[in-house]
């Protein structure tokens, strides 16, 4: 008795150490956590290209990763390097054009004297409720200084902290580096370090790998086809800040309800009330072939069936990881959600009825 007391006093005491030191290597790997995560994503993602490298046995897995370190620096730094200072220079003129007098004579003009609300007024007054000329113009003029100004601080804070981000990038290469080599190992260490069983260690991780690819490959890969191709329709037919609104289109490609209709519903009415209504009209179409093909025809066969996950959630998820995390809550947000719905699912099944046994 007294012994078996004695080794439940050592488990605890050994526990209550682990839990400690556990505790403490989180807090020292805190400032790193973000470079860490979105190294396993991206590890995660270029992964299938490492191990096609792997397969010909003349190639070493250290030369394997280290080109594809080489592939992922190429599509990821010099893009984005290009493309922050062209995007701060347009966020910064939006915040300007929205705080303009001539987003505020273009609203008084096309919508308050040419009768529009005299029209709509009388029929939202069923509801209680009446627009006016200068409620348009400041819901209007908010929208846009909050998306100019949202956007101008995220490239902005990439411009002022050059040496900050350089670093960053560079050390999350070197975790993708060694997690390319050393990823299936780590993986076995962290199964064997939970005390869950073997199949549901695997069902987590299977399901984080899944998430992991659909946002990188298949969500960031059709916002990149929606924004580049909506950038393009804008700059084609002189719309201003056309960069800009391809950048922001293909953030919104990201959120499944909304989507790039929150930039083209607007534009349509913008061109249907300046008197361009051919344009308006095609607008309309062009968006819901770009939207439909991508979202109904390219992302299933990207991505397939193997992440589940109800539509409204997942735009809460991104927007509340917007809220708390900034950009890089499109990728956190997700993945919290895919960690809650697979303890779920693992909880249903396997211990649901032992806790209601109990």
């Amino acid at each position: 008795m007294e012994n078996r007391t004695s080794q439940k006093m050592i488990l605890w005491f050994f526990l209550a150490c682990f839990l400690v030191s556990i505790s403490l290597m989180g807090w020292l790997l805190s400032p790193f956590f973000s470079i860490i995560v979105l190294g396993a994503v991206v590890a995660g993602a270029f992964y299938p290209i490492y191990r096609w490298m792997v397969a010909h046995k003349t190639i070493r897995p250290g030369v394997a990763s280290g080109l594809t370190c080489c592939l992922i620096f190429l599509s990821l730094f010099v893009p984005i390097v290009f493309f922050v200072g062209i995007l701060a220079q347009e966020a910064a003129e939006l915040v300007a054009l929205a705080k303009s007098p001539a987003l505020s004579s273009f609203i008084t003009t096309h919508f308050t004297n040419n009768a529009l609300l005299a029209r709509i007024n009388p029929l939202l007054a069923n509801f209680g409720v009446a627009i006016t000329g200068a409620d348009l113009n400041k819901v209007i003029s908010e929208i846009g200084r909050a998306v100019g100004q949202f956007l101008f601080d995220q490239a902005g804070a990439i411009a002022s902290n050059t040496l900050s981000f350089i670093a960053s990038f560079f050390l999350m290469l070197l975790v993708i580096f060694f997690l390319l080599i050393d990823g299936p190992r780590l993986v076995q260490f962290l199964e064997d370090l939970s005390p869950l069983p073997d199949d549901q260690d695997a069902q987590l991780m299977g399901k984080f790998s899944d998430m992991a690819g659909a946002i990188i490959i298949g969500n960031g890969l059709c916002g990149i086809i929606q924004g580049t191709f909506g950038g393009l329709i804008f700059w084609l037919f002189g719309l201003p800040s056309a960069f800009l609104w391809g950048v922001i289109m293909a953030l919104l490609a990201f959120l499944p309800i909304i989507g790039i209709g929150a930039v083209f519903a607007p534009t349509a009415v913008f061109l249907f009330l300046k008197g361009r209504i051919a344009t308006s009209i095609f607008f309309m179409v062009y968006y819901l072939l770009l939207s439909g093909g991508v979202e109904y025809i390219l992302k299933p066969k990207i991505v397939g069936k193997r992440v589940k996950m109800h539509t409204l959630l997942v735009f809460l998820a991104i927007i509340g990881g917007l809220q708390l995390f900034g950009l890089l809550g499109i990728i956190y947000g997700p993945l919290i959600a895919t960690a809650f719905l697979t303890l779920t699912e693992i909880y249903h099944a396997s211990y649901q009825r032992l806790i209601e046994d109990a």
